[in-house]
């Protein structure tokens, strides 16, 4: 009698824990199931969070070449904003300069919507087309292989950097306004600090004269501390338009 009920008692517990089992499966599966459904992607059999899709390499082409025309135009094009639109009425349009060109934002937006291998094959199609292009003089003072000898040539060598970075981390980083804002602030620091290296390295190499009378803090000062209001009102613009534009190119 006695061994009978033992073995009743331990049919009971197996069947406890055997419950027991199927409620923690149940529930570690529910939160799975809840954990990916916070990165849904249509027609997809495995989920991937969006930060971490990649451009496919057509599209990177593409971007590619959109970026470099886009760096030879906007090269020439001066940015500028207008006066408050509440004061058109009474005051008109008027038209403000910025002081610097749409430079910068070409390349930044290259970055953040192709990508960071996009971003970059521009900015070296731009560096070498205007190395080697003596009749298309594509940079802002000219062209050809002299500009090396340039003081701002460090900064268009940094659009190869910053495209770069400003592509890795746009992708790396959920697709929000804030996180474009911090991906070209990155690109646009990287820039002036490869400028900066340069006109460092340059002034160490050769003396004030060759550097066309400008002390290295006036030369910093020009190419990089006067310029950076006008940047940051184009960064602000860039993160808009990217933003947009990825929103409406679902991806």
């Amino acid at each position: 009698m006695k061994i009978a009920q033992s073995a009743t008692i331990d049919i009971i517990e197996d069947q406890k824990l055997f419950i027991e089992g199927i409620y923690l499966v149940k529930q570690a599966s529910t939160q799975e199931e809840n954990f990916l459904a916070q990165f849904p992607i249509p027609n997809s059999q495995f989920p991937i969070p969006n930060f971490l899709l990649t451009v496919s390499a057509p599209n990177e082409l593409l971007w590619a070449l959109i970026g470099l025309l886009l760096t030879i135009g906007g090269t020439f094009l001066e940015a500028f904003i207008t006066n408050p639109p509440w004061d058109w009425l009474g005051q008109g349009v008027n038209i403000i300069s910025l002081g610097v060109t749409c430079q910068i934002g070409a390349v930044l937006l290259a970055g953040c919507l192709g990508g960071k291998n996009a971003g970059a094959l521009s900015q070296i199609a731009y560096v070498v087309l205007g190395l080697l292009g003596y009749n298309f003089r594509i940079f802002t003072e000219g062209g050809g292989i002299d500009y090396v000898k340039q003081l701002s040539f460090g900064y268009i060598l940094g659009f190869i950097v910053g495209a770069w970075i400003c592509g890795l981390i746009s992708f790396r980083v959920p697709l929000r306004v804030e996180s474009l804002a911090f991906s070209c602030l990155c690109g646009l620091l990287t820039i002036h600090l490869c400028g900066v290296s340069y006109l460092v390295i340059f002034h160490s190499i050769f003396d004030s004269g060759t550097l066309g009378d400008l002390s290295l803090i006036e030369a910093i000062m020009k190419y990089s501390i006067v310029p950076i209001p006008g940047q940051l009102v184009v960064v602000c613009a860039v993160t808009v338009l990217a933003f947009t534009l990825r929103q409406l190119m679902f991806y």
